[in-house]
Parts: C-alpha cells; sequence; structure tokens
C-alpha cells in the first residue's frame, strides 16, 4: 500500500491523541492501537456519503467500544462529515459534538450511542436484522435499494460482556452474513492483562456462535484488505475478523499498557510518540496530503448516492406502490386509515387481560403497517405479540414475527438497531419483571429518543402462584423514573387499544405498554369517560355531581377497584371522582389548565391506589392525600388471595377513602 496510507494512519493517531490531551481527559490507547484497520475499513470499504450521512443504503459503522471515540471523530472529521477541527479541539467539553462516549447525531454520521460495553455489538445485530427484513420487503430483481454491510469494531471488554454472547449467538442462528465485526485483540484491559479475566479462545467461541472468523495482524494493510473481502463475501455468516493490535501503538513507553487505556498520553510522551512515528510535534496537524487523500470519500460518496438515486428513479417507475410505501415509511409517515377498523370492547365481553386486547390490536394493523416487526424473548403465547399467518424470522426468509429467544438483552439492543434504520417501527415482549435484563438497552433507547416498543405483560402481583421473583414491584417507578420513557398501563381492553395508538404515533422516545395477564373489566364507556382519553396520560374516567370530597387516582388492573369503591363510597354520602392514570409522562406534558380539570387543587383529598411501590405517586396525591400500594416484594398464592393479603381490595379502598375525607 502506498505511503500516503502509512501518512493517514499516523495523522488519525495523533489526532485523536491530541484532543485527549487537550480535554486532560479520554481514552487515547484504543484509537491509536486501532487506527490502521479503521483507515483500511474507512478509505477501502466503507460506501458512505459525508455530505448525506442519512443516505438509506449507506453502509453502517458502529463503534462497539466508544470509549474510543476520538477515534471515530477524527475518522468524520477527516472523510468531510460534519466534524470540524474546532469540534475535535472541543472534545469531551459541555455542549460539544464530541463527547466522550459516542453519541447518536445521524446528522454527524454517528449511526449510534455506545460507552455501555456490548451494546454496539448487538445493536449492529438489529441493523443487519432490518437491513435483511427491508431487503426482502422491498428489493426486486435488477432493483437492490437495500444492499449495505454493518461494519463494527469491538473490543475485549464488549467481548466479556454477556450481552455479546447473546447477540452473537442470535446473528449466527439467523445466519446475518451482513456483519463484519473487527475484534481489536489488544489483550489489555484497565486492570492490566486480559489473561486476568478472559483466557477462553476467541475463535472458537465464535466458531460455535456460526459465525465466520479470520485471524490477522492489525498493522498488515494487505491483509486486512484481504480478510475484510472475505468477510464481506461470506453471505450466509456473520464474520469476526481476530485483528491482533496493541493498545498505545507507537508510544515508546505506554505501547501495550494498561496506562494507555483511560488517560492522556502525557505531553512529554505525546512529544516522544510524535518523534517515534516521525511527524511533526504539532497539535491537530494534518497534512494537505492526508486531508486531499481522505477527503475522496466526498465525491466517492456523491458519486454512491447519485447511482443509487437513480436505481430508486426507476424503480419508482416500475414499483410505483412499493416506492410510495418507501417514501411514506422512510418519512416517519403512518399509511392513511391504519388506525380504521380497531377492536372495540364491551362491558358484555367479559373480562379481558390487557395483553389478550394488545395482540388483537397487533393483528388488526398487521397488514396496513408492514413496518411494524417484531416478537417475544421465548413468551409469545403470553405476551401475545405474533402476527398471526405472517412469516417468522429466520436464515432463510426474514419474517416479521422474531423468535429472540431467552435473550432479552440481546433483544432489547436489537430493537434500537431496528429502529435506527429509521423505518421500522420495532417491538418486544417479556414480562414485565425481566426489564432487569433489557434496562441498559432500553435506557439508550430513551437516550437516543428510538420509536421503540416494550409489550411488557404480567405486570403486577396479578399474575399469581409464580411467586416474587416473577411479579414486578419497582418497576413501573422505576421506569416512571427514566427520561424520555413513557410508560402506559391502560385499565382495561379499550384504553389497550388507544395506548398501541399512541405506542405507534410517539416520536422522540420509547413507549412501554404494561399489561395485565389476569382478566379485566371492560369500563361501560356509555356511562363513564372515552377511553381516548389515555392519550393525554389522565382523565377522568368517572365524575361526580357537583364538586368531589376525594379523587381516586389509579392505573391498570387497580381502576376497576377504585370504580366500585367509587359506586360504594356513594351510598355512604361520599363524592368520588376517578381519574384513570395510564401514563404520568403523557399527563406531565398536557397543559397546567388541562391537569387542573382533571386534578383540582381545591380537592385536597386524593388517594392512589397501584399494585406496585408507592413512590412516585405522591405527586399527585399531595400532603393530604394517601397512597394504596406495595412497598414490599409479592408473594406466591392465586391473584385474589395476594390481593386481598396486600389491602387492595375495593372493602379496603372504601374504608381508607372514608377515614382519609374525616381528616381534617
Amino acid at each position: 500500500m502506498a505511503k500516503i496510507d502509512d501518512q493517514s494512519i499516523k495523522t488519525i493517531m495523533m489526532l485523536s491523541a491530541d484532543a485527549v490531551q487537550k480535554a486532560n481527559s479520554g481514552h487515547p490507547g484504543m484509537p491509536m492501537g486501532d487506527a490502521a484497520m479503521a483507515y483500511v475499513l474507512w478509505q477501502k470499504f466503507l460506501r458512505h456519503n459525508p455530505k448525506n450521512p442519512a443516505w438509506p443504503n449507506r453502509d453502517r459503522f458502529v463503534l462497539s467500544a466508544g470509549h474510543g471515540s476520538a477515534l471515530l471523530y477524527s475518522l468524520l472529521h477527516l472523510t468531510g462529515h460534519n466534524i470540524s477541527m474546532d469540534d475535535i479541539k472541543d472534545f469531551r467539553q459541555l455542549g460539544s459534538k464530541t463527547p466522550g462516549h459516542t453519541e447518536y447525531e445521524p446528522e454527524c454520521g454517528i449511526e449510534t450511542t455506545t460507552g455501555p460495553l456490548g451494546q454496539g455489538f448487538a445493536t449492529g445485530v438489529g441493523m443487519a436484522m432490518a437491513e435483511k427484513y427491508l431487503a426482502g420487503q422491498f428489493n426486486k430483481p435488477g432493483f437492490k435499494l437495500v444492499d449495505h454491510m454493518i461494519y463494527g469494531i469491538v473490543s475485549d471488554g464488549d467481548l466479556m460482556e454477556g450481552i455479546s454472547s447473546e447477540a452473537a449467538s442470535l446473528a449466527g442462528h439467523l445466519g446475518l452474513g451482513g456483519i463484519v465485526y473487527l475484534y481489536s485483540d489488544n489483550k489489555i484491559s484497565i486492570e492490566g492483562s486480559t489473561d486476568l479475566t478472559f483466557t477462553e479462545n476467541v475463535k472458537k467461541r465464535f466458531d460455535a456462535f456460526k459465525w465466520h472468523t479470520i485471524r490477522v495482524d492489525g498493522y498488515d494493510k494487505v491483509a486486512l484488505v484481504k480478510s475484510i473481502k472475505a468477510a464481506k463475501a461470506e453471505k450466509s455468516r456473520p464474520s469476526l475478523i481476530l485483528v491482533r493490535t496493541h493498545i498505545g501503538y507507537g508510544s515508546p513507553h505506554k505501547h501495550d499498557s494498561a496506562a494507555a487505556h483511560g488517560s492522556p498520553l502525557g505531553v512529554e510522551e505525546l512529544k516522544l510518540t510524535k518523534k517515534a512515528l516521525g511527524v511533526p510535534n504539532r497539535s491537530f496537524h494534518v497534512p494537505s496530503e492526508v486531508k486531499k487523500n481522505m477527503r475522496k470519500a466526498v465525491g466517492e460518496g456523491r458519486a454512491l448516492e447519485s447511482a443509487w438515486n437513480a436505481l430508486f428513479k426507476r424503480y419508482k417507475r416500475k414499483y410505483p406502490r412499493l416506492a410510495e410505501q418507501w417514501d411514506t415509511v422512510s418519512n416517519g409517515k403512518l399509511p392513511k386509515g391504519w388506525d380504521k377498523g380497531l377492536p372495540k370492547f364491551k362491558p358484555s365481553d367479559g373480562k379481558v387481560a390487557t395483553r389478550s386486547a394488545s395482540g388483537k390490536f397487533l393483528n388488526a394493523v398487521a397488514g396496513k403497517l408492514p413496518h411494524l416487526i417484531g416478537g417475544s424473548a421465548d413468551l409469545a403465547p403470553s405476551n401475545n405479540t405474533e402476527v398471526k399467518g405472517a412469516p417468522f424470522f429466520t436464515a432463510k426468509k426474514a419474517g416479521r414475527n422474531i423468535h429472540f429467544g431467552v435473550r432479552e438483552h440481546a433483544m432489547g439492543a436489537a430493537i434500537n438497531g431496528m429502529a435506527l434504520s429509521g423505518m421500522l417501527i420495532p417491538y418486544c415482549g417479556t414480562f414485565l419483571i425481566f426489564t432487569d435484563y433489557l434496562r441498559p438497552a432500553s435506557r439508550l433507547s430513551a437516550l437516543m429518543g428510538l420509536h421503540c416498543i416494550y409489550v411488557m405483560t404480567h405486570d403486577s402481583i396479578g399474575l399469581g402462584e409464580d411467586g416474587p421473583t416473577h411479579q414486578p414491584i419497582e418497576h413501573l417507578a422505576s421506569y416512571r423514573a427514566m427520561p424520555n420513557m413513557t410508560v402506559i398501563r391502560p385499565a382495561d381492553a379499550n384504553e389497550t387499544i388507544e395506548a398501541w395508538k399512541v405506542a405507534v404515533k410517539h416520536r422522540g422516545g420509547p413507549v412501554m405498554l404494561a399489561l395485565s395477564r389476569q382478566g379485566l373489566p371492560t369500563v361501560d364507556r356509555s356511562t363513564h369517560g372515552l377511553a381516548s382519553g389515555v392519550k393525554k396520560g389522565a382523565y377522568v374516567l368517572k365524575d361526580t355531581v357537583g364538586k368531589p370530597d376525594i379523587i381516586l387516582i389509579s392505573s391498570g388492573s387497580e381502576v376497576s377497584l377504585c370504580l366500585d369503591a367509587a359506586e360504594a363510597l356513594s351510598k355512604r354520602n361520599v363524592k368520588a371522582r376517578v381519574v384513570s392514570m395510564a401514563s404520568m409522562e403523557l399527563f406531565e406534558a398536557q397543559p397546567d389548565q388541562y391537569k387542573r380539570s382533571v386534578l383540582p387543587p381545591s380537592v385536597t383529598k386524593r388517594m392512589a391506589v397501584e399494585a406496585g411501590v408507592t413512590f412516585g405517586w405522591e405527586r399527585y396525591v399531595g400532603i393530604e392525600g394517601k397512597v394504596m400500594g406495595i412497598d414490599t416484594f409479592g408473594e406466591s398464592a392465586p391473584a385474589g388471595d395476594i390481593y386481598r393479603h396486600f389491602g387492595l381490595t375495593v372493602e379496603n379502598i372504601v374504608k381508607e377513602a372514608a377515614v382519609l375525607k374525616r381528616r381534617r
């Protein structure tokens, strides 16, 4: 390879090290050690358009080892993306485009947020699933609209995290040949040699996961090119290229040292490193010939996108309906009439579990929303997440129903990757208790503002005999506390339909549906508030004549208890308004005038009832109010017995409400 390649690699190394040094904070070792393989990938293989980073058929690059963010920023700057030299100099500073770990910023070419190790690895698997599904939906002979690769750099730490094993197992099982990950095998962790904790044969491990594996030296550029070509040509298996690298490569005293991982090299060591590499001792120095070399990506990217646009123009003439569908979903729109003909439930239908109503909604809209795709972590029959009659996602065919297996964490990250396609609305399901296993991925979903839907069933002690290990207590409160996460816990089947409508239309963050296992009475909407009130988070379900004496506030399965309690209280001449608060987040987004109309400040006697921790409800009941909930773990018994054990009964609500009304 040419001399300019070596010069470009050294520029990437030192630009990254300079950024860390100026910030006096960061991780220089990984960018220095991985610059050669990153350069080969970006310069010789990565199909992207720096002037339009959102071009649909671009290759995706995921820096799973997000602590090496300076490497990605250097690559983005040098190839002409929207990262300036001033941005590089502003590394890790307040409000900069270049934070300490990579954060999703599509306008700059940053495909996903990484940093928590393993998340990028698993998110890339979801990206590959999206590519395979969209290709199956839109590609026609002679028209490969969707034909891109998922490239990534992963570290020892990524591969130690359990999520990477879950995701690797799923990717191998599904034969996701569009994945090529470069594993930076530098044999160093923060505490020292990886031999302290990480001694398995990684190649054999990934061979067992049904991956295509290759070993290569990280500084043999010709061999790197050959290896990536071979990996790209492998269509039936994901590829892991085990690249032997050296942390802090080029540093006289920190080469192969844990000291290079998370601290600046230091002024003197940086000077010595530049001398050893034969580059000028100047900060943020980019030779003109290097800039010219790497900015070729701009012209190449424009040509690639131009060719794709011409292809799409021809496609539009031959397949106008598919092209219209492409335009609709790629612009984040929903087809006209998608929400017509949805299920409606009557009190005479009897008790309906909200998980069951959820499944009915899903199957009612499936034909109109082909980009609604998902599945469960081996719980589809319980979660009701299967689209009946639709194919499953397999190695041979990318269907819309997904068997994620018992891999909740990878499932959460995978739907993040699907949502990042900008064209799919992915959902996933499990029991609410098992959100504990996918929480880091769901947090990144919220952080990135992704359109993901979490279908979480068995939402309370109402699941009964499975006991406290399966009964969520603190989970609703913890997800309500998560910024940018919208939690909706519907009270009956009709509220569930409305909750799903909100979830499908919602933008700017994920939605979590908390659904019941047990059947719930269907509220008579001819005498009570309309279920459409769910879109405002909380609404008056049952009102009084004149000013209420007390307001009962609840969500989910406990709302029906409050309705019955209100009837009983009326016989005691206690006027009780019942408020269904399906979503605190949606309610808080309403104008103050609306919130006061639902919860008038003049009515200070309020009681909240929910089969979960009482934490969080105090903002709605105030200092004169009361919260009936569960601040311990659950019990194993039939659901009715557990509700009685914890005092969540109509009789107890009536008793406590009467006491509250009398209190001065």
